[in-house]
């Protein structure tokens, strides 16, 4: 295609602004596309060119015609390119390669220790990353697009971890840099809360526009989607409930510095430590669950008191914020209705009665897959944008 034709058929409301139409896999004709835009049937098809020649549009066979020619209908081609999604804790790896429009065509989980540092850790990264593609009989030109979560604060408009406290040496790491300058596609970065609170909503309440995911792990902390669009505030900590005082804290230190914070004593370590107390061999969240799944009374009424405590704070979340679903996921989250009921007790009793409503408090659905689920649809957002499709097609 001439550089003459390429402008005509990007310019205004593009081939990019066409594709946007064409994202929801839902074949249409050339005529269909027409009446949606209102352009002329002449320039649809010059802008469906250009998605072609891309490889991300392409035509569908089972039109159904009333006589005479069946008419030609176009659709999205979900394999056309992948992405890959990544999500890091303290001592994992998972990958996956998703299609376009997010199904997962293969992934991978690995042990590693994020503490090794950022270059040994994100060298992991790419390797796997290397061999899903090689497995999947794909290479690094189909790539599209890198979404990746890490396990502490990320500045969303850098991609730099800011002072992760679990993380030494990456405060300040440009991640993105080093990924693009080896894998040479855009490269998301969001912290881990946020990309399942993206998994969550995309693999179990699509049609949620007002959404609260609640992480309760090693750490607490929340994902806020409200009108449909994921919520970072303005430094990128929205939805950090960890470090809210809560009156059962008073006097208990947390490692941010404060006294009293939510995580001090509702988070996995916190509820081992008071076990602890009691007599218990517990070592960490993961010894209380056993001891919970195992009809545990004292490990029973800490994990509800720490679902109470949680209440807590989601009671105000509630009445600032107003959603109508709230998640609980992460490691804790196994502990099952125990956490929830202490949550919906608190929750139900004291939020504004219009506000509870018609409110819905549940366990996680996606699970341990909500990160890397977020993980590669923050990459297909980005990558399907009208922006970075019309600058795919500049450097056809």
């Amino acid at each position: 295609m001439s550089d003459t034709t390429r402008s005509s058929a990007l310019g205004g409301t593009g081939a990019s602004e066409l594709f946007q139409l064409l994202r929801d896999g839902r074949p249409r004709t050339r005529a269909e596309l027409a009446a949606m835009t209102g352009l002329a049937r002449s320039t649809v098809g010059l802008r469906l060119d250009a998605l072609v020649e891309l490889g991300l549009v392409g035509p569908f066979a089972d039109a159904v015609s009333t006589g005479g020619r069946p008419p030609s209908r176009v659709a999205l081609v979900p394999s056309a390119r992948v992405v890959l999604g990544a999500d890091f804790g303290a001592g994992h790896l998972n990958l996956v390669l998703t299609d376009l429009v997010g199904e997962t065509l293969i992934g991978r989980r690995s042990l590693l220790d994020i503490a090794d540092g950022p270059e040994p850790v994100l060298a992991t990264m790419v390797a796997e990353a290397d061999a899903l593609l090689a497995e999947l009989g794909r290479s690094r030109r189909d790539l599209i697009g890198v979404g990746i979560g890490l396990p502490g604060p990320v500045q969303f408009s850098t991609g730099r971890p800011v002072n992760p406290p679990i993380m030494p040496g990456w405060d300040g790491f440009d991640v993105p840099g080093w990924v693009r300058g080896h894998l040479d596609v855009p490269v998301l970065v969001d912290n881990d809360v946020n990309i399942m609170a993206l998994g969550e909503r995309s693999f179990a309440w699509p049609d949620v526009d007002h959404f609260l995911f609640v992480k309760v792990a090693t750490g607490i902390g929340s994902g806020i989607i409200s009108g449909g669009r994921l919520q970072r505030g303005a430094q990128g900590i929205a939805g950090d409930i960890g470090h809210v005082q809560v009156p059962r804290g008073a006097g208990i230190a947390c490692h941010c510095g404060n006294v009293g914070c939510l995580e001090a004593v509702a988070s996995g370590p916190a509820i081992a430590a008071a076990l602890r107390r009691e007599g218990h061999d517990v070592a960490g969240g993961a010894e209380v669950i056993d001891l919970v799944r195992g009809g545990d009374i004292d490990a029973i009424q800490a994990v509800r008191q720490a679902g109470r405590d949680i209440g807590e704070v989601l009671t105000a979340c509630v009445n600032l914020i107003n959603p109508s679903t709230i998640a609980i996921g992460g490691s804790m989250a196994q502990a099952g209705e125990h956490l929830i009921a202490g949550v919906r007790e608190v929750v139900y009793s004291r939020s504004m009665p219009l506000a509870t409503e018609h409110l819905s408090i549940v366990q996680s659905r996606s699970g341990q897959r909500a990160a890397v689920i977020g993980a590669s649809m923050l990459a297909i957002h980005h990558a399907l944008s009208p922006a970075a499709i019309d600058e795919l097609a500049a450097a056809v």
